[in-house]
């Protein structure tokens, strides 16, 4: 037992003093921005009439990457918490319910819009202003991250 611990420990230390030898590394290459294939346009926030309330994010999504993935979850930068939403019937009743996730293949097209999917943001930062810009981030299955620009709009503004 002993005889196994002074291995690992001088193992350890062998590993510790090569890693300290040699030239400076380099630095490693930047990994792309953004998930391949996915392209976002049209994105707009559109702040709630009452501050304090959640605005809505618009925007479309065209997927042509080589790999599936499925939209699992959002963040919006200046918002406490961000959720993609979706009206389906519940209790007999449409109304609007969190999204589930929604798989993505290779030439796949989805449309946000009013009435539809959409992305929540909640607890806004007041500093987030009709005429300004934030930035969403869309997080698929798996963990990796698409970060796009949002326009921002007053509530009465064209959605």
């Amino acid at each position: 037992m002993i005889a196994r611990s002074l291995m690992a420990l001088a193992l350890a230390g062998a590993a510790l003093s090569l890693g300290s030898c040699g030239e400076t590394p380099t630095e490693a290459p930047e990994a792309e921005a953004g998930i391949a294939g996915m392209k976002i346009s049209n994105a707009r926030m559109v702040l709630a009439p009452v501050a304090g309330n959640p605005a809505a994010i618009y925007f479309d999504l065209a997927y042509d990457g080589d790999r599936s993935v499925a939209l699992n979850r959002a963040e919006v930068k200046g918002a406490k918490s961000a959720m993609f939403h979706d009206y389906g019937e519940y209790d007999f009743k449409v109304q609007m319910m969190e999204m589930l996730p929604v798989p993505l293949k290779k030439g796949d097209k989805l449309s946000f819009e009013p009435g539809k999917k959409h992305l929540m943001a909640m607890d806004v930062d007041p500093s987030l202003q009709a005429g300004g810009t934030t930035e969403a981030t869309i997080i698929v299955s798996g963990g990796a991250k698409h970060t796009f620009p949002v326009e921002i709009r007053a509530a009465g503004d064209e959605r």
